[in-house]
Protein backbone atom coordinates (compact mmCIF):
# COMPACT_ATOMS: atom_id res chain seq x y z
CA UNK A 1 0.00 0.00 0.00
CA UNK A 2 1.27 3.47 -0.88
CA UNK A 3 1.28 5.80 2.09
CA UNK A 4 -0.15 9.20 1.34
CA UNK A 5 2.30 12.09 1.43
CA UNK A 6 1.42 14.74 3.97
CA UNK A 7 2.39 18.04 5.53
CA UNK A 8 2.01 19.17 9.14
CA UNK A 9 1.45 22.92 9.58
CA UNK A 10 2.54 24.00 13.07
CA UNK A 11 3.02 27.55 14.38
CA UNK A 12 6.04 28.55 16.42
CA UNK A 13 8.76 26.36 17.90
CA UNK A 14 7.85 22.66 17.73
CA UNK A 15 10.19 21.97 20.69
CA UNK A 16 8.10 24.16 23.03
CA UNK A 17 7.50 22.06 26.20
CA UNK A 18 3.69 22.04 26.29
CA UNK A 19 1.38 19.06 25.90
CA UNK A 20 0.10 20.20 22.51
CA UNK A 21 3.56 20.65 21.02
CA UNK A 22 4.80 17.38 22.52
CA UNK A 23 1.85 15.56 20.97
CA UNK A 24 2.41 17.09 17.54
CA UNK A 25 6.16 16.56 17.58
CA UNK A 26 5.76 12.89 18.51
CA UNK A 27 3.00 12.46 15.93
CA UNK A 28 5.21 13.97 13.21
CA UNK A 29 8.03 11.61 14.22
CA UNK A 30 5.66 8.63 14.29
CA UNK A 31 4.24 9.33 10.84
CA UNK A 32 7.74 9.62 9.40
CA UNK A 33 8.74 6.37 11.14
CA UNK A 34 6.08 4.63 9.05
CA UNK A 35 8.12 5.57 5.99
CA UNK A 36 5.67 8.33 5.13
CA UNK A 37 6.83 11.57 3.46
CA UNK A 38 5.63 14.27 5.89
CA UNK A 39 6.83 17.86 5.47
CA UNK A 40 6.97 20.11 8.51
CA UNK A 41 5.46 23.46 7.52
CA UNK A 42 6.69 26.03 10.04
CA UNK A 43 4.29 28.93 10.52
CA UNK A 44 4.48 32.15 12.53
CA UNK A 45 4.46 32.00 16.32
CA UNK A 46 1.75 34.67 16.70
CA UNK A 47 -1.14 32.21 16.16
CA UNK A 48 -3.84 32.03 17.56
CA UNK A 49 -3.65 35.85 17.42
CA UNK A 50 -1.85 36.08 14.07
CA UNK A 51 -0.20 39.22 12.88
CA UNK A 52 -1.14 40.22 9.31
CA UNK A 53 2.31 39.07 8.19
CA UNK A 54 1.99 35.65 9.83
CA UNK A 55 -1.52 35.18 8.42
CA UNK A 56 -0.35 36.05 4.90
CA UNK A 57 2.66 33.74 5.25
CA UNK A 58 0.47 30.85 6.44
CA UNK A 59 -1.96 31.26 3.55
CA UNK A 60 0.91 31.40 1.04
CA UNK A 61 2.66 28.30 2.42
CA UNK A 62 -0.55 26.27 2.44
CA UNK A 63 -1.35 27.40 -1.11
CA UNK A 64 2.09 26.20 -2.23
CA UNK A 65 1.62 22.59 -1.03
CA UNK A 66 1.92 19.91 -3.69
CA UNK A 67 -1.55 18.64 -4.68
CA UNK A 68 -0.79 15.03 -3.69
CA UNK A 69 -0.22 15.91 -0.02
CA UNK A 70 -2.84 15.96 2.71
CA UNK A 71 -2.18 18.59 5.37
CA UNK A 72 -2.63 18.35 9.14
CA UNK A 73 -3.38 21.77 10.61
CA UNK A 74 -2.42 22.49 14.21
CA UNK A 75 -5.48 23.59 16.20
CA UNK A 76 -4.29 27.20 16.44
CA UNK A 77 -4.19 27.28 12.63
CA UNK A 78 -7.46 25.47 11.91
CA UNK A 79 -9.25 27.64 14.47
CA UNK A 80 -8.01 31.07 13.36
CA UNK A 81 -6.92 30.88 9.72
CA UNK A 82 -9.04 33.10 7.48
CA UNK A 83 -12.15 31.05 6.72
CA UNK A 84 -12.03 32.07 3.07
CA UNK A 85 -8.49 30.70 2.71
CA UNK A 86 -9.38 27.45 4.43
CA UNK A 87 -12.43 27.00 2.19
CA UNK A 88 -10.25 27.44 -0.90
CA UNK A 89 -7.50 25.04 0.21
CA UNK A 90 -6.64 22.75 -2.71
CA UNK A 91 -5.50 19.72 -0.67
CA UNK A 92 -7.35 17.50 1.84
CA UNK A 93 -7.06 19.00 5.33
CA UNK A 94 -7.13 17.43 8.80
CA UNK A 95 -7.57 19.70 11.82
CA UNK A 96 -5.70 18.64 14.98
CA UNK A 97 -7.98 20.02 17.72
CA UNK A 98 -6.58 19.55 21.23
CA UNK A 99 -9.44 21.58 22.70
CA UNK A 100 -11.64 24.37 21.31
CA UNK A 101 -9.94 27.74 21.80
CA UNK A 102 -13.11 29.35 23.18
CA UNK A 103 -12.76 27.13 26.26
CA UNK A 104 -9.49 28.75 27.35
CA UNK A 105 -9.48 30.23 30.86
CA UNK A 106 -9.66 33.99 31.35
CA UNK A 107 -11.25 35.09 28.05
CA UNK A 108 -13.66 38.00 28.04
CA UNK A 109 -17.12 37.21 26.56
CA UNK A 110 -16.50 39.04 23.28
CA UNK A 111 -13.21 37.23 22.64
CA UNK A 112 -14.75 33.89 23.60
CA UNK A 113 -17.62 34.40 21.14
CA UNK A 114 -15.21 35.48 18.40
CA UNK A 115 -13.04 32.38 18.83
CA UNK A 116 -16.08 30.12 18.94
CA UNK A 117 -17.56 31.58 15.78
CA UNK A 118 -14.35 31.42 13.71
CA UNK A 119 -13.46 27.88 14.80
CA UNK A 120 -17.02 26.65 14.19
CA UNK A 121 -17.03 28.15 10.70
CA UNK A 122 -13.55 26.84 9.89
CA UNK A 123 -14.22 23.28 11.00
CA UNK A 124 -17.02 23.10 8.44
CA UNK A 125 -14.37 23.37 5.71
CA UNK A 126 -11.78 20.76 6.80
CA UNK A 127 -11.89 17.23 5.46
CA UNK A 128 -11.53 15.53 8.85
CA UNK A 129 -10.68 16.27 12.49
CA UNK A 130 -8.27 14.52 14.84
CA UNK A 131 -8.84 14.91 18.58
CA UNK A 132 -6.97 13.45 21.57
CA UNK A 133 -10.03 12.43 23.61
CA UNK A 134 -13.69 11.38 23.43
CA UNK A 135 -14.48 14.50 25.48
CA UNK A 136 -13.16 16.82 22.78
CA UNK A 137 -14.99 14.81 20.12
CA UNK A 138 -18.27 15.18 22.03
CA UNK A 139 -17.66 18.92 22.46
CA UNK A 140 -17.15 19.41 18.72
CA UNK A 141 -20.24 17.37 17.86
CA UNK A 142 -22.46 18.93 20.48
CA UNK A 143 -21.43 22.58 20.42
CA UNK A 144 -19.69 23.11 17.06
CA UNK A 145 -22.02 21.21 14.75
CA UNK A 146 -19.38 18.76 13.51
CA UNK A 147 -20.72 15.42 12.29
CA UNK A 148 -19.30 12.63 14.46
CA UNK A 149 -18.28 10.71 11.34
CA UNK A 150 -15.74 13.45 10.54
CA UNK A 151 -13.94 13.07 13.89
CA UNK A 152 -11.33 10.47 14.88
CA UNK A 153 -9.90 10.09 18.39
CA UNK A 154 -6.12 9.61 18.29
CA UNK A 155 -5.25 9.15 21.95
CA UNK A 156 -1.73 10.33 22.79
CA UNK A 157 0.99 7.77 23.25
CA UNK A 158 2.95 7.25 26.45
CA UNK A 159 6.59 6.39 26.99
CA UNK A 160 7.37 3.76 29.58
CA UNK A 161 9.08 5.05 32.76
CA UNK A 162 12.83 5.63 32.60
CA UNK A 163 13.42 4.92 36.30
CA UNK A 164 12.06 2.31 38.74
CA UNK A 165 9.65 3.46 41.44
CA UNK A 166 11.55 4.93 44.41
CA UNK A 167 9.17 7.10 46.49
CA UNK A 168 10.96 9.52 48.80
CA UNK A 169 10.16 10.47 52.39
CA UNK A 170 8.42 12.66 53.28
CA UNK A 171 5.86 11.96 50.52
CA UNK A 172 6.33 14.06 47.40
CA UNK A 173 3.27 15.61 45.72
CA UNK A 174 4.14 16.25 42.07
CA UNK A 175 2.28 18.63 39.75
CA UNK A 176 3.20 19.09 36.08
CA UNK A 177 1.69 21.75 33.84
CA UNK A 178 2.60 25.09 32.32
CA UNK A 179 2.25 28.13 34.56
CA UNK A 180 -1.02 29.34 33.10
CA UNK A 181 -4.35 30.10 34.83
CA UNK A 182 -6.03 27.08 33.23
CA UNK A 183 -3.72 24.64 35.02
CA UNK A 184 -4.97 25.66 38.48
CA UNK A 185 -1.63 25.74 40.30
CA UNK A 186 -3.09 28.54 42.44
CA UNK A 187 -5.81 26.16 43.63
CA UNK A 188 -3.20 23.51 44.40
CA UNK A 189 -1.20 25.98 46.52
CA UNK A 190 -4.32 26.98 48.44
CA UNK A 191 -5.14 23.30 48.99
CA UNK A 192 -1.64 22.54 50.27
CA UNK A 193 -1.92 25.44 52.70
CA UNK A 194 -4.72 23.49 54.40
CA UNK A 195 -2.42 20.49 54.94
CA UNK A 196 0.46 22.08 56.82
CA UNK A 197 -0.02 19.70 59.76
CA UNK A 198 0.72 16.68 57.52
CA UNK A 199 4.12 15.44 56.37
CA UNK A 200 4.76 16.14 52.65
CA UNK A 201 6.72 18.22 50.14
CA UNK A 202 5.53 19.41 46.73
CA UNK A 203 7.07 20.34 43.39
CA UNK A 204 5.29 22.18 40.56
CA UNK A 205 7.00 21.63 37.20
CA UNK A 206 6.11 23.69 34.15
CA UNK A 207 7.28 26.50 31.90
CA UNK A 208 6.26 30.05 32.84
CA UNK A 209 3.98 30.21 29.79
CA UNK A 210 2.05 33.19 31.19
CA UNK A 211 4.64 35.45 32.85
CA UNK A 212 2.11 37.49 34.82
CA UNK A 213 0.50 34.35 36.19
CA UNK A 214 3.91 32.88 37.05
CA UNK A 215 4.70 35.97 39.10
CA UNK A 216 1.33 35.72 40.84
CA UNK A 217 2.03 32.07 41.71
CA UNK A 218 5.40 33.01 43.21
CA UNK A 219 3.74 35.74 45.30
CA UNK A 220 1.03 33.35 46.47
CA UNK A 221 3.62 30.76 47.48
CA UNK A 222 5.42 33.37 49.58
CA UNK A 223 2.18 34.63 51.13
CA UNK A 224 1.25 31.09 52.20
CA UNK A 225 4.64 30.68 53.92
CA UNK A 226 5.50 27.23 52.64
CA UNK A 227 9.22 27.80 52.96
CA UNK A 228 11.13 24.92 51.38
CA UNK A 229 8.16 22.54 51.45
CA UNK A 230 6.94 23.76 48.05
CA UNK A 231 9.13 24.35 45.01
CA UNK A 232 7.96 25.96 41.77
CA UNK A 233 10.60 24.44 39.54
CA UNK A 234 9.70 25.85 36.13
CA UNK A 235 10.74 23.81 33.11
CA UNK A 236 12.82 20.69 33.79
CA UNK A 237 14.60 18.49 31.20
CA UNK A 238 13.15 15.06 30.53
CA UNK A 239 15.57 13.10 32.72
CA UNK A 240 14.96 15.33 35.75
CA UNK A 241 11.21 15.15 35.31
CA UNK A 242 11.33 11.37 34.90
CA UNK A 243 13.27 11.11 38.17
CA UNK A 244 10.61 13.20 39.93
CA UNK A 245 7.83 10.93 38.65
CA UNK A 246 9.75 7.94 40.02
CA UNK A 247 10.25 9.55 43.44
CA UNK A 248 6.74 11.01 43.83
CA UNK A 249 3.90 9.61 45.92
CA UNK A 250 0.92 11.49 44.45
CA UNK A 251 0.29 13.37 41.20
CA UNK A 252 -1.88 16.47 41.63
CA UNK A 253 -3.18 18.90 39.00
CA UNK A 254 -6.03 21.26 39.93
CA UNK A 255 -6.79 22.01 36.28
CA UNK A 256 -9.74 24.12 35.19
CA UNK A 257 -9.99 22.40 31.81
CA UNK A 258 -8.11 19.77 29.78
CA UNK A 259 -8.65 18.64 26.21
CA UNK A 260 -6.59 15.62 27.21
CA UNK A 261 -3.62 15.99 29.57
CA UNK A 262 -0.51 13.96 28.68
CA UNK A 263 0.74 14.30 32.24
CA UNK A 264 -2.07 12.10 33.55
CA UNK A 265 -0.88 9.23 31.38
CA UNK A 266 2.69 9.79 32.58
CA UNK A 267 1.44 9.60 36.16
CA UNK A 268 -0.48 6.39 35.44
CA UNK A 269 2.55 4.82 33.75
CA UNK A 270 4.51 5.57 36.92
CA UNK A 271 1.83 4.09 39.18
CA UNK A 272 0.90 7.40 40.83
CA UNK A 273 -2.57 8.01 42.30
CA UNK A 274 -4.01 11.20 40.80
CA UNK A 275 -5.89 14.06 42.40
CA UNK A 276 -7.45 16.37 39.80
CA UNK A 277 -10.75 17.91 38.68
CA UNK A 278 -13.92 16.73 36.96
CA UNK A 279 -13.53 18.87 33.87
CA UNK A 280 -12.98 18.38 30.14
CA UNK A 281 -11.27 15.12 29.30
CA UNK A 282 -9.98 14.39 32.81
CA UNK A 283 -12.75 11.89 33.73
CA UNK A 284 -12.09 10.04 30.44
CA UNK A 285 -8.35 10.00 31.03
CA UNK A 286 -8.08 9.19 34.75
CA UNK A 287 -9.70 5.85 35.65
CA UNK A 288 -12.07 6.18 38.61
CA UNK A 289 -10.12 3.59 40.64
CA UNK A 290 -6.81 5.39 40.06
CA UNK A 291 -7.74 8.90 41.12
CA UNK A 292 -9.82 11.32 43.11
CA UNK A 293 -11.59 14.02 41.09
CA UNK A 294 -13.26 17.12 42.53
CA UNK A 295 -14.97 20.17 41.07
CA UNK A 296 -12.62 22.84 39.65
CA UNK A 297 -11.76 25.88 41.78
CA UNK A 298 -12.40 24.10 45.10
CA UNK A 299 -9.20 24.10 47.20
CA UNK A 300 -10.98 22.67 50.25
CA UNK A 301 -12.21 19.59 48.38
CA UNK A 302 -8.84 19.22 46.67
CA UNK A 303 -7.08 19.31 50.05
CA UNK A 304 -9.47 16.72 51.45
CA UNK A 305 -8.65 14.22 48.70
CA UNK A 306 -4.91 14.81 49.05
CA UNK A 307 -5.18 14.27 52.79
CA UNK A 308 -7.12 11.05 52.28
CA UNK A 309 -4.38 9.56 50.13
CA UNK A 310 -1.62 10.75 52.47
CA UNK A 311 -3.28 9.35 55.58
CA UNK A 312 -5.03 6.15 54.44
CA UNK A 313 -2.45 3.59 53.34
CA UNK A 314 -5.08 1.07 52.18
CA UNK A 315 -6.84 3.63 49.99
CA UNK A 316 -3.51 4.87 48.67
CA UNK A 317 -2.30 1.38 47.74
CA UNK A 318 -5.57 0.56 45.98
CA UNK A 319 -5.26 3.74 43.90
CA UNK A 320 -1.60 3.15 43.13
CA UNK A 321 -2.23 -0.42 41.95
CA UNK A 322 -5.10 0.73 39.74
CA UNK A 323 -2.94 3.49 38.27
CA UNK A 324 -0.14 1.09 37.42
CA UNK A 325 -2.57 -1.39 35.84
CA UNK A 326 -4.07 1.36 33.71
CA UNK A 327 -0.61 2.59 32.79
CA UNK A 328 0.30 -0.82 31.35
CA UNK A 329 -2.62 -0.56 28.90
CA UNK A 330 -1.81 2.89 27.50
CA UNK A 331 -1.08 3.17 23.76
CA UNK A 332 2.36 3.93 22.37
CA UNK A 333 3.17 6.88 20.12
CA UNK A 334 3.39 4.37 17.28
CA UNK A 335 -0.26 3.49 17.97
CA UNK A 336 -1.18 7.19 17.81
CA UNK A 337 0.61 7.59 14.47
CA UNK A 338 -1.13 4.48 13.13
CA UNK A 339 -4.54 6.02 13.83
CA UNK A 340 -3.57 9.39 12.32
CA UNK A 341 -1.95 7.74 9.30
CA UNK A 342 -5.15 5.85 8.59
CA UNK A 343 -7.02 9.14 8.51
CA UNK A 344 -4.49 10.65 6.09
CA UNK A 345 -4.85 7.70 3.73
CA UNK A 346 -8.66 7.93 3.77
CA UNK A 347 -9.33 11.65 3.33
Amino acid sequence: MTLRRAAFAIPGDITTPTGGYIYERRLLEGLRAQGRDVAHVELGASFPDPTPADMADAIAKLAALEPDRAVILDGFISATLETRALAQLHVPSVAMVHHPLALETGLDPARREQLYRIERDNLAHVSHILVPSPSTAAMLSGSYGVDAGRITVARPGTDRPSYPRNPVRPPLILSVGIQHPRKGHDILLKALARLMDLDWTAVIVGTAYDSDHAKALARLKDELRFGKRVRIAGYLPGAELAALYASATIFALATRYEGYGLVFDEALANGLPIVSCRTGAVPDTVPAEAGRLVAPDDPEAFAEELAGLLQDETSYRRCADAALSAGHLLPSWSDTAHVAGGVLDRV
